[in-house]
């Protein structure tokens, strides 16, 4: 059975390097190629597609993740994230999103193959590395950043102040505060630039 495959990157390099890589598997056909999120969206709803091979940054647009949600929620293609990125938070938002995947892109040829086989069979399909650090948040819940800390976190790397997360994760200043208090204690910190060093150098996210 042949595995019809749709690439999901805003870099044309980048996609033409894996349809070259793909292409030589004999079960693999590239039926479709999005340079957006939102395309990638609006092509697995069409149908033709087993899985998406998505990245997580598209520039301004979409998340890939967000279109990682959109697809799967549909009931549509599997998903398999393939990204630069091996942060907590990337990692949690594209398994919450339903992700059957997640790869680097420094994976070798072999590995993709057969992630990509092991996606369109239903199962998941993680790269060594992140399923250790999902391990590692498994045996140390109480020190685990939640989703929501991380999404915090990563805005107070970005600049923003209380208010302004406040408004972007439709959360009250209060309860961002809250977040940043839990986010403090486990991390053992007593300031934001504490914080987002410490969550740099441990890979929690990105900066």
């Amino acid at each position: 059975m042949t595995i019809r495959l749709l690439l999901a990157d805003d870099h044309p390099v980048v996609r033409a390097g894996l349809r070259a890589v793909l292409d030589t598997e004999p079960d693999f056909a590239v039926v479709a190629e999005a340079a957006t999120a939102e395309r990638a969206v609006e092509l697995a709803a069409g149908g033709g597609v087993d899985v998406v091979l998505m990245d997580l940054q598209f520039g301004a647009g979409m998340h890939g993740s967000e279109a990682t949600a959109a697809i799967t929620a549909a009931g549509g293609p599997k998903v398999l994230v393939l990204t630069t990125y091996d942060t907590d938070a990337d990692i949690l938002a594209a398994v919450e999103a339903g992700a059957s995947g997640y790869l680097l892109k420094d994976a070798p040829p072999e590995e993709l193959a057969a992630a990509v086989r092991t996606a369109a069979a239903g199962q998941s399909a993680l790269a060594p590395a992140v399923a250790h650090r999902l391990m590692d948040r498994m045996r140390t819940p109480a020190q685990a950043l939640t989703k929501r800390e991380l999404e915090v976190l990563q805005l107070v790397g970005e600049g923003l102040s209380n208010q302004q997360i406040s408004k972007a994760l439709f959360l009250s200043q209060a309860t961002v505060k809250s977040h940043l208090v839990h986010i403090f204690a486990k991390l053992g910190v007593d300031s934001r630039t504490a914080a987002v060093a410490a969550a740099t150098a441990r890979r929690l996210i990105r900066r």
